[in-house]
């Protein structure tokens, strides 16, 4: 998926931040995700449609991973500031510490392309986190890839 270089979001994000994030989370980023934004960190596809459960889905922009968001004029576009906004309706346990379904994209229209870590915690599938048919402890998903790098590829096929 090509990026519109004067999109992506600086600083981008480090190593350390990485790690910090994933502790946080408690998850381990899929490698292919982590390579991705180091590159195009919440830059704008310059074809983001994707057609997902019988429906076209277009991409406004990724979310990014930011040090200090309130420091960025494109912190609303941070990945924790999403998650935070989201909160329980982004999980069906109410005991959870961390993060099961990660925000990565915000799609037109209100929902988020997401990497879904319920099943399992160091190899998420990725879907779509539909806004309206979400409630409390409630999330509405639709299976998109099995992998991250999967949906990069997924115009290409």
């Amino acid at each position: 998926m090509l990026i519109q270089k004067d999109t992506i979001v600086f600083p981008l994000p480090t190593e350390e931040l990485f790690k910090r994030k994933e502790g946080f989370w408690r998850v381990s980023l899929p490698l292919d995700f982590v390579e991705f934004l180091k590159e195009n960190n919440g830059g704008i596809p310059v074809d983001g449609a994707f057609v997902c459960n019988n429906h076209e889905y277009v991409i406004d922009r990724f979310l990014c991973l930011l040090d200090v968001p309130r420091d960025n004029e494109f912190g609303i576009y941070d990945i924790d500031v999403t998650l935070t906004q989201l909160e329980d309706r982004l999980t069906d346990n109410e005991e959870l510490i961390g993060a099961d379904i990660l925000p990565v994209a915000v799609l037109f229209a209100g929902d988020f392309l997401c990497l879904d870590f319920r099943e399992n915690r160091e190899k998420p599938v990725v879907c779509v986190w539909n806004h309206e048919e979400s409630g409390e402890l409630d999330p509405e998903t639709y299976f998109v890839t099995n992998t991250f790098e999967e949906f990069l590829n997924i115009n290409r096929r």
